[in-house]
């Protein structure tokens, strides 16, 4: 797409175009051509993140993630927990085109998105990390993050005052 079409022809949104158009090729070790810009590794990810919005819920007993995920399996879904509080969402949405290709179809316009997405959640002390589900059911992802019970408060111990 050329932005000095739409009238944002600045060094600003050059450079900004210029990110966000990257191709991988060329590229062995995820570093950007430019030495002081963002790698090509972290420009995926965070166009992967931006593009997948997500609602969360506290309730009393836990957390609720819920992330939208039309025409995606199970299968196609990754729920992990990475550096003990980092719940991570991640997968990929294929484009079916192996049928398609073979019975001479052709897109006339593609709209819904298609490649990596992925979520990033830092999940606060109270999260109780053994207790986590995820279910996805018309077209959208659930997962709950159970909440560890409160710490009950000591009581104070009695010294029993003896006379000597």
């Amino acid at each position: 797409m050329d932005i000095s079409l739409m009238g944002f022809d600045t060094p600003f949104f050059r450079n900004l175009h210029h990110i966000l158009d990257g191709t991988d090729d060329n590229t062995t070790n995820n570093k950007s051509s430019n030495a002081t810009g963002p790698t090509r590794a972290y420009v995926r990810d965070a166009r992967a993140m931006a593009a997948t919005p997500a609602d969360v819920k506290e309730y009393p007993n836990s957390y609720v993630f819920i992330v939208d995920m039309p025409g995606l399996k199970s299968g196609d879904i990754k729920v992990q927990v990475e550096d003990d509080n980092v719940l991570v969402i991640s997968g990929e949405r294929k484009r079916e085109h192996d049928q398609e290709e073979k019975e001479g179809v052709k897109y006339v316009r593609m709209e819904r998105r298609i490649g990596k997405f992925m979520r990033k959640f830092a999940l606060p002390e109270n999260a109780n990390m053994e207790k986590i589900s995820a279910i996805c059911q018309d077209g959208v992802l659930t997962v709950t993050v159970e909440k560890l019970p409160p710490p009950v408060p000591k009581k104070p111990k009695t010294i029993q005052v003896q006379v000597a």
